[in-house]
């Protein structure tokens, strides 16, 4: 079985290619990448066996590049993004030519091509912010440039139903780490400024909630669906709803001597709620792990402390 990661550099493709590589069936894996965030760490991983993963710097929008690419791939993993957290509305140009534009295709691509997996990691920015949990069947409304180009790089994928095993996963905030971390996630962010600075800084009231997952556990999801008889649709999969005071406090727990300093207390700040999606739960099959477990375990990544 070939499988083709796009973004197979980055923080999550990083790890889903040391995941998928534990399976015997995967052949050959192949990353195309575009390098833009610099994400250089995979290649000088040990982990990496050289008779099965191999590289293409590519671009989405290449389309006689991807037809080559994809001539002897049977699955593909749909990661690459412009996720640029928290300028998530900035650049709305940017994010429609890679995360729209690219998905289309890639989707064109494919569509004439022998594969017969596709899966697309979507976010739950599709769903905008909201006071009340929201589930798989609230109707998407986002609030932002990033959340506003997934959905539509959604429905291209969504032509693919009916054509082949095609799954869409709306996935929380991933934390946690990984050699190709991002630091400008909020977790992973403020893990680095407590241990490296002393301090945190929380904008609002810090009472906002998000869904969060751990990097291992969406991998782990994600590599599942290789040999799964899941339907094909669209999923949400998160692991927590945490607000940032409460990660904050956690955080503490692990660093007591941490600053915290709130910038613009009295705002309220947006958040959204998701309700976990137990058709595709069954799907992680990690042993459970309390927050502030991974945290620690991430502390014990960072070679030095301040």
């Amino acid at each position: 079985m070939n499988i083709l990661i796009t973004g197979g550099a980055g923080y999550v493709g990083n790890e889903l290619v040391f995941e998928l590589l534990k399976d015997p069936s995967v052949g050959e894996i192949i990353i195309y990448d575009n390098l833009s965030r610099n994400n250089f760490n995979l290649f000088l991983d040990r982990r990496c066996e050289q008779k099965k993963v191999r590289f293409i710097m590519g671009e989405l929008l290449d389309t006689q590049k991807l037809r080559q690419v994809l001539r002897k791939v049977d699955v593909v993993y749909h990661l690459a993004a412009k996720v640029s957290t928290p300028l998530a509305s900035e650049n709305a140009h940017l994010f429609e030519q890679i995360n729209h534009w690219g998905t289309a295709e890639l989707v064109y691509a494919v569509e004439d091509s022998p594969v017969k997996k596709f899966v697309y990691l979507s976010t739950t920015s599709v769903y905008g912010a909201s006071e009340e949990m929201v589930g798989i069947d609230t109707p998407p409304d986002p609030k932002t440039f990033y959340g506003s180009s997934k959905l539509r790089g959604e429905e291209h994928v969504e032509r693919l139903t009916g054509k082949m095993d095609a799954w869409i996963i709306r996935s929380g905030n991933v934390y946690g780490y990984s050699p190709g971390v991002r630091f400008d996630a909020v977790i992973n962010r403020f893990m680095f400024e407590a241990n490296f600075i002393g301090r945190i800084q929380i904008t609002g009231n810090g009472k906002q909630q998000r869904a969060f997952v751990h990097v291992d556990k969406l991998v782990n999801m994600l590599a599942n669906l290789l040999h799964s008889d899941l339907q094909s649709g669209t999923y949400n999969f998160s692991e927590h709803n945490l607000s940032i005071e409460y990660i904050a406090n956690i955080i503490r727990e692990i660093y007591p001597s941490l600053d915290m300093i709130f910038v613009n207390q009295h705002l309220v700040m947006r958040e959204i709620k998701v309700l976990a999606d137990q058709r595709i739960m069954p799907l992680l099959t990690k042993p459970p792990v309390s927050f502030k477990e991974e945290l620690m375990r991430f502390k014990e990544k960072f070679s030095f402390s301040s």
